[in-house]
């Protein structure tokens, strides 16, 4: 095994995912019914063998803290860990810059270890990937620095970071969101987009970084500073994300990875769960999704077709954690987090529910993320009338209904 320190940059505000990350960083934000966004690189990195993790934290890191605390705890007498590091301002009085700054601040942590390379990975995307095979690429085309992408048709280019290659997969140009993005060798309807995960080889990254902290109108950011400033003159390559394979995933997943940056693309991604069929598979015993133990009893369905009151607890293509009970209600198409009641005659469709929410009996909810512990009033209506919505809760351009948490809602 190839000696690496994965280096995990946790710390977004993720303000375009509020009201969910009004008490929570990005990466904290639950996830497919029972995890976090975090478990997903950290379950990349373990399923592929690299057990030295440190997660750089920032912002309202506190429900991560502890998630990650109680989730991920490894055994350090076989220098196994993942460590929370929060910002400490070791080089100022500044709190982190940019995404290299992070990195920069932290550098004695790479010193500490001495890796002959270090990953450094975003903690808020949701994708599996065996980061052997980036590794290998990294090193078999001897470059200093690896980025991975994703390709894309080139309409949707225009909203990511675009990567240039030569045919042999050299980095020879990079622009942010251009009008009009450059396609990839050979493939005229494509383009490369940046994931924002790297892999350096840890001595030229520490040169670099120190090398970037000395310039005053620098944005100290690897997409905007680091790779433009090196791919001219050292071995910068770009690794395909979409030629990466795991054990037991099926020809439709190649290559999904899903920047949960909004309210819209946080609930598709959580919808891709519940199909039949799915593109991101929870199920996949060949690659693991760990995440923190409830200690919650198996799900319940109460009532059936003989009770007098025509109670019926039932869930159709949907994702049910454990602890959930559906007493006389019924469920489709969406996801539980754990500990949810579903009342009895209540309807929940195609929507997202956070840990421990209450549905009262006969409420229907429709299309809609409910944050936390909130509990739906019996016979209360949720997405199904826009106009009365918007009047009490946060609506995005798509009509998708969220419901902070701690909210009390009044029948």
């Amino acid at each position: 095994m190839e000696n690496l320190l994965a280096m995990i940059l946790a710390g977004g505000q993720g303000s375009r995912l509020q009201p969910l990350t009004q008490d929570r960083a990005k990466p904290a934000v639950h996830f497919g019914g029972k995890y976090r966004v975090i478990d997903f690189v950290l379950n990349n990195f373990v399923n592929s063998g690299h057990y030295r993790i440190k997660v750089l934290t920032q912002f309202k890191s506190d429900s991560l803290n502890r998630h990650v605390s109680t989730a991920w705890e490894m055994n350090r007498n076989l220098d196994q860990y993942v460590d929370l590091v929060p910002a400490q301002m070791r080089m100022g009085v500044n709190w982190y810059q940019g995404t290299a700054d992070a990195i920069y601040q932290n550098a004695n942590l790479i010193r500490d270890v001495r890796p002959d390379h270090v990953a450094v990975f975003g903690g808020d995307h949701i994708y599996k990937m065996d980061i052997n095979q980036m590794l290998e690429y990294h090193i078999r085309k001897a470059a200093v620095a690896t980025i991975s992408a994703i390709p894309v048709p080139i309409e949707q280019a225009t909203e990511f970071g675009v990567l240039q290659v030569d045919e042999d997969g050299r980095m020879v140009g990079f622009e942010e969101k251009p009008a009009r993005p450059k396609c990839i060798p050979g493939r005229p309807n494509w383009a490369l987009a940046s994931m924002g995960n790297y892999i350096f080889n840890s001595k030229f990254l520490v040169r670099e970084l120190l090398s970037d902290s000395e310039i005053e109108n620098s944005h100290h950011d690897f997409g905007k500073d680091i790779l433009p400033a090196i791919f001219n003159n050292h071995p910068v390559y770009v690794y395909d994300f979409n030629t990466n394979r795991l054990r037991g995933e099926s020809e439709a997943s190649l290559g999904y990875w899903r920047d949960i940056g909004t309210l819209e693309a946080f609930y598709e991604a959580n919808m891709d769960c519940c199909a039949v069929s799915p593109i991101f598979n929870l199920y996949n015993n060949k690659w693991p999704l760990r995440t923190v133990n409830w200690n919650l009893p198996p799900a319940k369905f109460v009532f059936g077709e003989k009770d007098p009151q025509r109670r019926l607890g039932t869930a159709e293509d949907s994702i049910i954690s454990e602890g959930c009970i559906l007493s006389g209600g019924r469920v489709i198409h969406s996801l539980l987090s754990p500990g949810c009641t579903i009342h009895s005659h209540a309807r929940v469709t195609d929507s997202i529910l956070f840990p421990n929410v209450d549905i009262g009996g006969g409420a229907k909810v429709h299309r809609a993320i409910v944050e936390k512990g909130v509990r739906i009033p019996p016979g209360f209506e949720v997405g199904l009338d826009p106009e009365k919505d918007r009047l009490r809760f946060h609506i995005t351009d798509t009509g998708i209904v969220v419901i902070p948490k701690d909210m009390i809602i009044e029948s």
